[in-house]
């Protein structure tokens, strides 16, 4: 039977064909659920456990990497996806797989937004391009892009990466002065971390940026000929790496640089030893460049002991290095120079020709370098670090014209302040020395007082005068009431609290129109000056002469000679004597000291 001009038959088939597709795709994606919901359950803690035993570029640790990044895929997770992604970069042997893990690792790090995760993420990805392949100009690219992020962050570790990688590129240049400040700002840094109380990891990366920043460093001083600190760095790189497992590369850097430092000082076996020394654990690690140097200075060492065919296979070494990585240090110029110089005395031309060649090749890789780096790093860098310096300066002469100026009105103030004491210590002491002679010859009266005189009329009572108008009182009254007065004051009557002029009349036998005109007209003051005057004076006299009193409070004082507070008091004893009684004890009692 056909249908369609298809035969039932093949309908079937083709259903079951269908079917079975469909089941193997619900298999596959039933697998891949399982797969991520184990990994939803495992921690990333026991999922790295598994992994951080193993040694740098050893695929062995993969399986786990990839399970700690499907985890922080699943969980949407872009911190610990960067985190799993470096780690695949640091147990992934092949480099070009290394830059991919880097540029998955940039995309995760962007979504986190985080400065800290981009700065890392692109170093990681300029240290690839370094170490792996020695490749500056790219290199110093992500250094940069690093650096732009590393200025938003607080983060002094990965500060300190982005400066070492830099001075790495300034040193290739050849500016060895200005990478030394670079590795030796590293140096200082990552030592003051190696004692503190951290994760083994981060003691693990101080420890490291330590060693290598001295590694760097010494090459610098090499290369300025300045071989007393260079050795000086060899010998503490190699005290602090030398049976450390973790550090054995290093150690062998340092052992690389023992060889070179025995060549410069003529000593070529023992150079041979430690360049041979050191060499597997540099090819071990891939690390070309310095495998590089160091078959250049085995041949150099060679040729100094007049093994020629020896050295010159050596110089050849270099030669195959640099045709499979087309790559070469500037100072490995020499080798060439040194082959056609060889192979020129030979007479051998088609061996001479190729050397020209090479070295003609190896200038204009390592000139387009130059240009390129050398533009790029100061421009990009140098001139970014030379703003940021001088915004960071014009914020300190700000902040230092602040300062000045505050100072310089502090002491304006303080002038101002000293000349005002010192012209009120003048007229105290002024004051006093008046007060004090006046005092010393008891000549203390009611009437003598300057300042009264002029209070005199103005303070008299308005009853007074209207009394005046009226009658005259007979000159007995009045020198009964002042021979009254007289009593009242020597026996000190004033010295009561609320002593009114009723009651003061009462006491005395008198009205209060009488004891108000003898006042006014004998004491020339109205009652209520009378008797604050009196007890003003009698408390200066008491003061002078009794030292008890030089104790008491000025409220206390007030309340011995009958004030009820001691504002008016104070003001009172001021507008009398002319000083305030606290200045008036202070300086009697300077006085008394003297004599």
């Amino acid at each position: 039977m056909e249908f369609n001009g298809f035969s039932m038959g093949v309908c079937v088939n083709l259903i079951k064909k269908l079917v079975l597709f469909g089941l193997c795709l619900l298999i596959v994606i039933s697998n891949m659920f399982c797969l991520g919901q184990k990994a939803h359950l495992v921690s990333y803690e026991s999922l790295k456990e598994k992994y951080d035993g193993f040694d740098k570029n050893n695929a062995k640790a993969l399986p786990f990497v990839n399970k700690f990044i499907l985890k922080a895929k699943n969980e949407v997770d872009y911190s610990k996806l960067v985190e799993g992604y470096q780690d695949a970069i640091y147990f992934e042997k092949n480099k070009f797989l290394k830059l991919k893990y880097a540029d998955s690792a940039l995309i995760a790090a962007h979504h986190t937004k985080e400065s800290d995760l981009i700065t890392s993420a692109y170093l990681g990805k300029g240290i690839i391009y370094y170490s792996n392949f020695r490749k500056y100009m790219p290199a110093l690219n992500e250094y940069l892009k690093a650096y732009s992020y590393v200025k938003q962050s607080d983060n002094q570790y990965l500060n300190y990466k982005v400066i070492y990688h830099i001075g790495v590129v300034k040193s290739y240049l050849g500016y060895y002065q200005e990478a030394i400040l670079h590795f030796n700002g590293c140096i200082k840094y990552f030592e003051s971390n190696l004692n503190r109380q951290s994760h083994p990891n981060e003691i693990y990366n101080y420890r490291k940026g330590y060693l290598n920043s001295i590694h760097q460093a010494l090459v610098c001083y090499r290369n300025l000929k300045e071989h007393q600190k260079s050795d000086s760095l060899i010998e503490l790189g190699l005290k602090n790496s030398v049976g450390k497992k973790d550090f054995v590369l290093e150690y062998n850097y340092f052992l690389k640089s023992k060889g070179i430092s025995e060549y410069y000082a003529h000593h070529y076996p023992k150079a041979l030893q430690y360049l041979n020394l050191s060499l597997k654990e540099l090819k071990n690690a891939n690390d070309f460049s310095w495998v590089s140097v160091n078959y250049f200075f085995q041949g150099k060492s060679l040729m100094a002991l007049n093994k020629m065919p020896i050295a010159i296979n050596k110089f050849e070494s270099v030669d195959s290095i640099f045709n499979k990585n087309q790559f070469i240090l500037p100072e490995l110029r020499n080798n060439y120079e040194l082959l056609i110089d060889y192979y020129k005395k030979q007479k051998n031309d088609e061996k001479q020709l190729y050397y020209m060649n090479q070295l003609l090749k190896a200038d204009s890789i390592i000139g387009k370098d130059f240009i390129y780096l050398s533009t790029k790093i100061h421009k990009d860098y140098d001139t970014n670090a030379l703003y940021e310096e001088k915004i960071v300066l014009e914020k300190d002469m700000v902040g230092r014209n602040i300062l000045l100026f505050f100072l310089v009105l502090f002491s304006i103030v303080f002038l101002i302040l000293f000349i005002t004491k010192y012209r009120k210590e003048k007229m105290i002491q002024s004051k006093y020395e008046v007060l004090q002679k006046k005092l010393s010859t008891s000549h203390i009266l009611l009437v003598e007082n300057d300042n009264l005189s002029v209070e005199s009329m103005e303070s008299v009572d308005s009853d007074w005068y209207e009394f005046q108008k009226k009658e005259f009182i007979n000159q007995d009254i009045v020198e009964d009431v002042l021979n009254k007065l007289k009593n009242f004051e020597n026996n000190n009557g004033f010295l009561k609290k609320g002593i009114t002029l009723n009651s003061l009349a009462s006491n005395i036998g008198t009205n209060t129109k009488y004891l108000s005109w003898v006042i006014n007209e004998y004491k020339k003051m109205n009652f209520t000056r009378y008797i604050n005057t009196l007890r003003i004076y009698y408390m200066t006299r008491e003061l002078y002469n009794n030292t008890k009193y030089h104790h008491f409070t000025i409220e206390a004082l007030a309340e011995e000679c009958g004030f009820l507070s001691r504002q008016n008091f104070s003001n009172m004893f001021f507008e009398i004597n002319g000083i305030r009684p606290k200045d008036f004890i202070r300086k009697r009692i300077q006085e008394l000291k003297n004599i």
